[in-house]
């Protein structure tokens, strides 16, 4: 997919708009752009998805949930690094390890550090292709 010659930013797709306003506000005093949506179809109703540098995506969302936005973008060939963050607590193992095998680069349970969400982002982005 790459963004080279496109201003990228980091999409974030969470349906609690608390998390989503936190987030985009640690990324960008971090220097990063970010986008929020509060679901899987409104990123993938973007106009501006295929500048999308990365991907920090709760896998707990209604309608279209991480893993399944996960395995169409997959298919549909958008190979966009992906950060799933989570606050459920069930199954949580087999989760992690269903994204990661499917190639998340990371997968942090909520609360998370900041240190731990801006390292795997910045280790993420893909801007050269």
């Amino acid at each position: 997919m790459g963004t080279k010659g496109k201003q990228f930013f980091i999409a974030i797709v969470d349906d609690e708009a608390a998390v989503r306003e936190a987030t985009e506000s640690l990324l960008r005093s971090a220097g990063l752009p970010a986008e929020t949506f509060a679901s899987a179809e409104d990123f993938l109703r973007s106009p501006y998805r295929d500048r999308a540098g990365c991907l920090i995506l709760d896998v707990g969302l209604p309608g279209m949930s991480g893993l399944e936005l996960q395995r169409l973008l997959t298919a549909n060939g958008e190979q966009i690094p992906i950060v799933f963050i989570t606050a459920h607590e069930g199954r949580h193992d087999q989760t992690k390890a269903q994204a990661l095998q499917a190639g998340a680069v990371e997968f942090l349970r909520k609360p998370f550090s900041e240190e731990d969400l801006l390292s795997a982002v910045r280790s993420s982005i893909r801007t050269d292709d």
